[in-house]
């Protein structure tokens, strides 16, 4: 058997074969690191399993029957960080994280960690993690969520979850995921530390370390000193993040898995005892390539690849326990073969096991299953909280509404945290987060740092610890900073884990266009295209207050029952705007305490009964929209206006209905007409083989200039009068000729 392991290129076996074993790297001791002769071995066990996994990897895929091959080699030290932290504190790691989950499920009794990772790297549907949707590295009895090819865009929420848990022990929170005194772990590679995401993640943890705010959170930088084929420069690391303000660093060799865990054990008490956050730099080597298809000695030299060899970690654990008459050479090379044949024959039979093998079951964890009502912990409010009775009891526009039902829900679950830029003394840029902070104090509304992907980070870490966390983008634009924590985090976590993790929310985002005295792609922006190219989330556009806090109260409903991620866009232009036909009419403005109802999800607004002409529209559009009906009307042509409300997904079915029997359909869509939902609009039309009489309006595919210019690119009234009056005049001409 051990030549069969040898032969799939395992240089450890054949050092070790040789008793080429390398000098020592530290002078630490078990006793300094506060280890027994037992737990070393059982350390060496986990690194071993680690390695023989990879191996039985790389040969499936070369064989054609595996599917990843992207390995833990060269950096098994992580072992050691595993052992020295809690079951119960929250690890979100990279790809070369084999070690450390075999090692933490040693943990817990009744863990299979080698069949598991058999089955996940075959993709097999019964890989209990990800149901054979991609190779992940994860457990939700282990306190792992799942992972891909994480290139630091998991820092800003393992950054959130910290402070999920310092901010739970501060509200006492009786239904906390993790316990109040855990520390949450993140691990990554040295070329991922510059990435923005990632310095934008230490960035924030160490602005709240400075700050004197606790975050109980370890950064495992694991610095094999190359990203792929891209060197590190020798001390970037400790350079860059040896001496950052707030941010503890602890420094040790991840090779010498002793040596790691002092260097763990260290952080552990900083992380935990002084709730700081810390930046653990691990020295490791990367073995094998970057992955099954990397060809290494393309960009290495023989003999750089020979001396990285000889830093094994496994052949620095093999030395110590030699040396220290714990196991001889020939008892590791027993061991060794014991654990490779249990991996090799896991593999074996996880190739037979069944794949996901139709549309339905790839895609059913994109929505979370739902889980049973819970009942709701009610929001305390602060002593002598401003009282918003007359303010409900009156006829108020959409900013105040969006306000006022915002502190309905928090009123009603204490879960609920609403934070972003300026949302907290000032009340937002916009007025909707007012007197929020004054209700429900500094603990449940506060102000972030200026980046939105610290903000997104957070909100996806809070719902790690059962907060409902409401996080505000100060303008849409803002979403293109931070719109992989969305796509590749937020959206993803209940697909990557079969529907075992999720992370609610709603994200409440200013936008659309429309403002006056704004211009520029930032502040003023009709481009909702990145929303709907993700798949699972929901996008809601309400079009007045009334329909705010309908659709407020469904989307609550939708992240706390249903798990899910609810984008809601709030039409900047609209906040303040009280009257719809005429000065004075008051038509868009609303009563809080008549609003009773909420806003069905899927179900859209219908406006009027006319047969004349169906519109289609949403957000601004539907308010220009009523507008140019109460013209048409006058002018003979009368409409009904379908408000969609709901944007991703479309709510096509209930949209069809409304428009029954009207042969004339106009789609007055705000966006520009390049990736607008008009366009699967008519697509879904086409699909469906309907054949109304059909027209669309859209604003223009460009940037949206400063002052009365942006009227030049914008639907306006007349533009939806001219296009309805066509639409139904050429209908008449038709019927005229039949």
């Amino acid at each position: 058997m051990a030549g069969a392991i040898a032969a799939s290129g395992d240089g450890f076996l054949a050092r070790l074969e040789a008793g080429r074993l390398p000098d020592a790297l530290s002078v630490t001791t078990l006793v300094d690191a506060g280890l027994s002769k037992i737990d070393l071995v059982a350390l060496f066990e986990s690194q071993l399993t680690s390695r023989c996994l990879d191996l039985q990897a790389r040969r499936l895929g070369a064989e054609k029957r595996g599917f990843y091959s992207i390995g833990s080699s060269g950096h098994e030290g992580n072992a050691a960080v595993a052992r020295t932290f809690r079951v119960s504190d929250m690890a979100f790691l990279h790809y070369r994280s084999g070690a450390f989950y075999i090692e933490r499920a040693s943990k817990l009794p009744g863990e299979t960690p080698i069949w598991n990772m058999a089955l996940s790297f075959v993709a097999s549907a019964e890989d209990p993690i990800s149901g054979g949707r991609h190779k992940v590295i994860g457990s939700k009895s282990l306190f792992i969520p799942p992972q891909t090819s994480t290139i630091a865009s998991h820092l800003p929420k393992a950054m959130g979850a910290a402070f999920a848990v310092a901010l739970a022990r501060t509200h006492k929170k009786p239904d906390a995921q993790m316990p109040n005194d855990s520390v949450v772990l993140c691990s990554f590679g040295d070329a991922s530390a510059n990435h923005s995401t990632a310095v934008g993640a230490i960035n924030a943890a160490a602005h709240t370390g400075y700050r004197g705010l606790p975050l109980p959170l370890v950064f495992v930088c694991e610095d094999n000193g190359i990203g792929i084929s891209v060197k590190t420069p020798d001390g970037w690391i400790a350079a860059s993040y040896g001496a950052r303000p707030g941010l503890r660093y602890v420094a040790g060799d991840g090779r010498d898995v002793v040596d790691a865990m002092r260097a763990a054990r260290e952080a552990e008490r900083c992380a935990r005892g002084a709730r700081k956050p810390v930046f653990l730099h691990l020295r490791t080597v990367r073995l094998m390539g970057h992955a099954g298809s990397d060809i290494e000695s393309t960009y290495r030299d023989k003999a750089e690849i020979e001396t990285q060899a000889d830093q094994d970690p496994l052949l620095h654990t093999a030395r110590r326990l030699i040396e220290d008459n714990i196991m001889s050479r020939e008892d590791i090379l027993s061991l060794y073969t014991d654990i490779g044949g249990r991996a090799i024959r896991a593999m074996e039979e996880a190739t037979s096991r069944p794949k996901l093998t139709s549309r339905k079951s790839v895609c059913e964890s994109l929505t979370p299953p739902k889980r049973p009502r819970r009942a709701l912990r009610k929001g305390t409010m602060v002593a002598k909280a401003p009282d918003d009775s007359r303010a409900k009891g009156e006829p108020q526009h959409l900013s105040r509404l969006v306000s006022l039902t915002l502190a309905e829900q928090m009123e009603r679950d204490a879960n609920v945290v609403v934070f972003g830029e300026d949302v907290a003394k000032k009340g937002g840029v916009y007025g909707a987060t007012t007197r929020l902070q004054q209700k429900f104090g500094p603990t449940r509304v506060f102000d972030s740092i200026l980046d939105e992907q610290s903000i997104f980070g957070m909100a996806i870490g809070l719902a790690q610890n059962g907060y409902l966390p409401v996080p505000e983008i100060q303008f849409l634009a803002y979403v293109h900073n931070a719109e992989d924590q969305l796509r590749g985090e937020a959206a993803s976590l209940s697909f990557f884990s079969n529907g075992q993790y999720t992370n609610p929310m709603v994200v409440r985002i200013a936008g659309l266009a429309y403002q006056k005295g704004f211009g520029g792609h930032f502040h003023n922006d009709n481009s909702v295209a990145v929303f709907r190219d993700i798949p699972g989330i929901i996008l809601a556009v309400p079009s007045s207050g009334r329909e705010a806090v309908k659709m407020i109260r469904e989307a609550f409903r939708l992240a706390r029952e249903e798990g899910r991620v609810v984008v809601f866009l709030e039409p900047i232009a609209l906040y303040g705007t009280k009257d719809l036909i005429a000065d004075g009419d008051g038509l868009m403005t609303a009563t809080f305490n008549d609003i009773e109802d909420s806003a069905e999800f899927g179900a859209v607004n219908v406006i009027g009964d006319g047969a004349d002409l169906a519109i289609l529209t949403y957000g601004n559009g539907t308010f220009l929209s009523q507008r140019a009906a109460h013209l048409l009307t006058a002018n003979g042509i009368k409409t009904r206006i379908i408000d969609l409300r709901w944007l991703t997904p479309l709510p096509m079915e209930s949209a069809i209905t409304a428009i029954g029997k009207c042969k004339n359909v106009l789609i007055v869509d705000e966006c520009r007409k390049s990736g607008s939902p008009s366009e699967e609009i008519i697509a879904q039309f086409a699909d469906r083989g309907l054949s109304y009489n059909l027209s669309r309006i859209n604003g223009d595919d460009t940037f949206i200039p400063l002052g009365p210019a942006a009227d030049e690119v914008l639907i306006s009234v007349e533009d939806i009068i001219e296009a309805a009056t066509q639409l139904t005049n050429a209908d008449n001409k038709r019927a005229a000729k039949k």
